[in-house]
């Protein structure tokens, strides 16, 4: 930050404006003293008085007031710099008060948003803590609960000691489901988690999920198709088990908020500029628009009871948008309340031939 003074146009003019008020009055008073003592008002004396006056007493405020405002504002900016704030750094001190009240304001400004910033990134930390602190009391307290009822003397009777069990193992796979998930998203986030990226048909891929969840759409009645005959494989270019993983928790949303007998239809479309688009479309609850700016937050959920009763970490949809947005890709939601949901991502699209995508890798 620069310690020379800058502005001095305004203080000029103060300076200019007061000698020349400070000036008539003196002129008025010696004028009048000459006339009254000596009889007559010397010109040469009188114009060569005025002069004087005018000069010293522009001189005299112009340093003082130069002198009396830097030092003061020069400890605003000092005061300001405590706050390591950039919109004063590097910058000269102005004793333009329009300049300096320019500069205040938007330092006023950006310290605003920064406060409500912060606001919301605690009020987020809290809503975290609270849903992760649920999410992983409920299956802990039903190990617990399991155990001691084991420990008190259920463990006698086999019957019970195996449902127990079996119980209690369910409750610790959720645990791990969560902490894996939860170390995946961290990942994620800091870019630890690198992508092995190969060419693959998207259109096997999805045949691959289907069968994956057949059973579980099937207890719903739930379709899972294509919406036309892909007699062609359509290669992308992408890390292949990840996006196994973000097309499988699409899917298991579709069937968990979808209705009995209803469909879950994924289409496979071209783009322009070598993309394609996974559009995973269902005929289920849909979604309330308020909800959808918050579907990718960690641990939300449309219907925290019924989704908890399906299983699940609460993380499926934030670690689906942060495995797209690593690919450089989008995501993209869609949905109407009582109508259905359509999630739908982009991919880079890979050469048909072999050759083509060895070609490419070469000049990477």
């Amino acid at each position: 930050m620069s310690n020379s003074p800058v502005g001095n146009r305004r203080s000029y003019r103060f300076a200019f404006r007061s000698s020349f008020y400070i000036t008539i009055v003196a002129t008025a008073i010696i004028s009048s003293y000459s006339y009254l003592v000596f009889d007559e008002m010397p010109a040469v004396g009188i114009l060569a008085a005025v002069s004087a006056i005018f000069l010293s007493s522009f001189l005299i405020i112009q340093f003082r007031v130069q002198r009396f405002i830097y030092r003061r504002i020069k400890k605003i900016y000092e005061d300001v710099s405590l706050l390591e704030e950039s919109t004063f750094d590097d910058k000269k001190i102005a004793t333009d008060m329009k300049s300096l009240t320019r500069q205040v304001e938007q330092f006023a400004r950006k310290k605003k948003i920064e406060i409500e910033t912060l606001q919301v990134r605690e009020a987020y930390r809290k809503e975290f803590l609270g849903n992760i602190s649920h999410e992983l009391k409920t299956p802990l307290f039903t190990v617990q609960g399991y155990i001691d009822t084991l420990i008190d003397g259920a463990h006698k009777d086999k019957v019970i000691r195996k449902k127990y069990l079996d119980r209690a193992q369910k409750g610790v796979e959720r645990l791990t489901y969560i902490v894996n998930d939860m170390d995946m998203i961290t990942k994620l986030e800091v870019g630890d988690l690198s992508l092995d990226k190969e060419r693959f048909d998207i259109v096997a891929l999805i045949s691959q999920v289907f069968e994956q969840f057949e059973m579980k759409s099937a207890r719903k009645k739930i379709s899972l198709v294509f919406d036309l005959d892909y007699k062609e494989p359509i290669y992308v270019y992408a890390d292949k088990e990840r996006i196994q993983q973000v097309i499988a928790n699409l899917v298991v949303n579709s069937i968990k908020y979808g209705k009995e007998n209803g469909t879950t239809e994924i289409a496979v479309e071209d783009l322009i500029n070598n993309k394609v688009i996974i559009r995973v479309t269902d005929n289920g609850e849909g979604i309330k628009s308020e909800f959808i700016p918050r579907l990718f937050e960690r641990f939300f959920r449309v219907d925290r009871t019924g989704s908890r009763k399906e299983g699940g970490s609460g993380l499926g949809l934030a670690i689906v948008k942060h495995i797209v947005e690593a690919h450089d890709e989008r995501i993209y939601v869609d949905s109407e309340l009582g109508i259905g949901s359509e999630f739908s991502f982009t991919l880079e699209k890979a050469s048909s031939r072999v050759e083509d995508i060895d070609v490419e890798v070469e000049k990477d």
